[in-house]
C-alpha cells in the first residue's frame, strides 16, 4: 500500500494542488487534519478533499473552530481573524463536512495510526523529547503520523528515544525499522513553518518500509494575493514566502 500524507493545508488550494499534481502514484490518501485556516480558499481545498478517492480523514483545530465545534479563545489575533472569516466563507455543506471530521488518533492499518497533535491529545504540540516520550507510551501501531507544528520531525524509539532528522531538501526517505517505533511529521502542505516556503508532504510505502518527506514548489503569488484580496492581514501572506 502507499499512502498519500497530507497535513495543515490551511486553505492553500495552490500548495494542495501542486502536491496532488506531482506526487508519484499512491493507493490511498490520510489528511492529518487543518484542512481550513490562514488561507484564503477553505471550501475550494474542502472539496478538493472531499473528492479523493477513499481518504482516511481526521479534523485540526482549525478545523473544529472553523465549524463552530470550539471557540477562538486558544487562537491568537491572526488565527482568531483568518477563522472567523474561513467560518464566515465555509458553505454549510462544507461546515457540516468539516464538523463531522472524526477526532484523532485513528488506526489506520497494522503499522500505522494517525494523529493532529499528538496521540493522546489532539490539540497537544509534538516539539521535543518530552512530548515524544509521552506520545510513545501510548503508541498503538508502530508507526504514527503527526501534524500541528508545520515543521517535519522524525522521533525513534527501540528503547531509548532517537531524535532522527529532521527531514531536510527536495526528498528525504525514511527506512523504518521492524524493531524501532516510530513518530513523524512530514511537514505542512500549506503553512510550512521550518524556513522553506515550499509545501511538504509525504509518501509511505508500506511493501517497502520507506517513508518519504518530500517539498515541491507552488504558485505562492497566487496564494498570496487571494489572501490579501480577501483582505486577511497582510502577514499571513508574507510569512508564506519565507516558511514561517
Amino acid at each position: 500500500m502507499r499512502y498519500l500524507i497530507l497535513s495543515d493545508i490551511h486553505a492553500n488550494l495552490e500548495a494542495l494542488d501542486a502536491v496532488l499534481a506531482t506526487a508519484e502514484p499512491w493507493d490511498r490518501a490520510l489528511v492529518l487534519g487543518d484542512l481550513i485556516g490562514y488561507g484564503a480558499d477553505p471550501n475550494a481545498v474542502v472539496e478538493r478533499i472531499r473528492a479523493l478517492p477513499n481518504p482516511v480523514l481526521i479534523r485540526g483545530n482549525h478545523d473544529k473552530v472553523g465549524a463552530g465545534l470550539a471557540t477562538v479563545d486558544g487562537f491568537n489575533h491572526l488565527a482568531r481573524q483568518a477563522i472567523m472569516w474561513t467560518a464566515s466563507e465555509l458553505t454549510p455543506a462544507n461546515r457540516e463536512w468539516v464538523a463531522a471530521l472524526p477526532e484523532g488518533p485513528v488506526v489506520v492499518d497494522a503499522m500505522t495510526e494517525i494523529c493532529h497533535g499528538a496521540p493522546f491529545d489532539e490539540d497537544v504540540y509534538i516539539f521535543d523529547d518530552l512530548d515524544a516520550r509521552r506520545a510513545f507510551r501510548v503508541l498503538q501501531r508502530p508507526l504514527c503520523l503527526f501534524g500541528h507544528t508545520h515543521v517535519p520531525a522524525v522521533f525513534g524509539f527501540d528503547g531509548d528515544l532517537q531524535m532522527i532528522g529532521p527531514p531536510r531538501g527536495t526528498s528525504s526517505v525514511l527506512t523504518l525499522k521492524e524493531d524501532v517505533k516510530y513518530l513523524v511529521n512530514v511537514g505542512a502542505v500549506g503553512q510550512p513553518r521550518d524556513g522553506d516556503h515550499r509545501a511538504a508532504y509525504g509518501l509511505l510505502d508500506t511493501d517497502n518500509r520507506a517513508l518519504s518527506v518530500l517539498r515541491v514548489e507552488y504558485d505562492l503569488a497566487a496564494a498570496q494575493q487571494k489572501i490579501l484580496a480577501a483582505g486577511l492581514p497582510d502577514v499571513l501572506a508574507q510569512r508564506l514566502a519565507i516558511g514561517r
